[in-house]
């Protein structure tokens, strides 16, 4: 296999979240943000990044008991928080498998971490073995008095990074850094176990709004941070994708519509419409796409005054729909399933129907049939059946 078909490593988040906040003076963690807890947007972003087979979250022994039952119903696995940060990471690698090649350990307290970031510090830790993430210095640095009453000396601000988190390692290498005798166990950076072995990780370039939430300015800053966030994906277009499925009954004395396109055949299809159960089936689909329902809420069978109607005008009534929820078809894949007539000879009539119909380029509309061998209403020649999936954007 090619190196592009290759699985990627497995990696466990190691979300460390048991911290008192006490310069928050309340359980950050459990603090709202944007109507909901700091530290569900933080498991969230590891989750929605689908980089990892498992996520383990460090919690208070209070926050276990008071939402634990929650969090493992959702996948998540669980540790107590230790007495210090090194207690916490220790008690969470205990829980990370064996299976996992690399671990990533991020602070409970920085919900902006964005993809990018931790999709970087993975693959460079893979390589490399550690990776970091940091920003630079904004600010003047300058070296404090050992009584901390006076400046002493300005440090050259290039020289120096502020680190963040996810801070990503071989799993092999963390447990080596965590078994050490020797390595502190009073560390507020988990990287700096790694200084007792001589190993250097990479630097990743962050970014500012991967903040931490410390004290209560922190937390405005998030907020307003996580609004624009927020607004921006909502704003972004979306893929999503609806099924339709139809079936009618074959009759004769009635004209075969499939499509839009009437076929030559001595029999059609019974309806409260035209019996188009192609048409049927791909608005049906469409309609499912934006959660708008399926064409009996707009088109009822007991409304007497649409008798007949054609299934074109119900098409058009779906792509206004379409139009009204901002959504874009993307392409359209129709399975027909007929004993009789055969389908392949209208391929391309039924094709450059659908995309007339719905406004969309021909390679955007794929038509296939098939049989039932016989079997069944389909397979005696008493109906026809269609499938559709529609995708759109949104």
């Amino acid at each position: 296999m090619g190196k592009e078909n290759k699985k990627k490593p497995r990696a466990a988040a190691l979300i460390l979240a048991g911290g008192a906040g006490s310069r928050m003076g309340s359980d950050k963690q459990y603090l709202n943000l944007c109507s909901k807890p700091m530290i569900e947007w933080t498991v969230s972003a590891f989750e929605d990044s689908a980089l990892f087979s498992e996520i383990i979250l460090v919690l208070s022994p209070e926050n276990i008991k008071k939402h634990g039952a929650w969090w493992k119903g959702r996948g998540v696995k669980l540790a107590g928080a230790g007495s210090s940060r090194m207690g916490s990471l220790e008690n969470g690698f205990k829980k990370v498998s064996a299976r996992s090649v690399i671990v990533a350990v991020h602070d409970g307290a920085r919900p902006l971490v964005s993809r990018e970031v931790i999709a970087e510090c993975l693959a460079r830790a893979f390589k490399t073995g550690a990776a970091v993430p940091g920003v630079a210095l904004k600010d003047t640095v300058k070296k404090l008095s050992k009584d901390g009453k006076n400046f002493e000396a300005t440090l050259e601000r290039g020289a120096y990074m502020a680190v963040q988190t996810p801070q990503c390692y071989r799993r092999s290498l963390l447990k080596r850094a965590l078994d050490t005798p020797g390595a502190r166990r009073d560390c507020t950076d988990d990287s700096q176990l790694l200084e007792v072995l001589g190993v250097k990780p990479a630097v990743v370039i962050s970014n500012y709004s991967n903040l931490k939430v410390t004290t209560p300015e922190d937390l405005i800053i998030a907020e307003a941070l996580m609004k624009v966030k927020e607004t921006v994906k909502r704003a972004q277009p979306r893929a999503r994708f609806g099924f339709g499925y139809d079936i009618h009954r074959l009759a004769g004395g009635r004209p075969l519509i499939m499509g839009g396109v009437k076929l030559d055949y001595s029999k059609g299809l019974l309806g409260h419409s035209d019996g188009d159960v192609v048409l049927h089936a791909v608005c049906d689909a469409l309609l499912g796409s934006v959660a708008a329902g399926e064409i009996g809420v707009y088109f009822p069978p007991t409304d007497l005054t649409i008798m007949g109607i054609s299934s074109v005008d119900i098409a058009e009534k779906t792509l206004k729909i379409m139009q009204a929820r901002k959504a874009v078809i993307v392409n359209l894949d129709v399975t027909i399933v007929a004993e009789e007539p055969k389908m392949k000879p209208y391929y391309e009539l039924i094709r450059k129907s659908l995309a007339k119909i719905f406004k969309l380029e021909l390679d955007s509309v794929n038509i296939k049939a098939k049989s039932r061998e016989g079997l069944g209403e389909v397979g005696r020649g008493e109906a026809i059946v269609c499938y559709a999936v529609a995708s759109v954007v949104k």
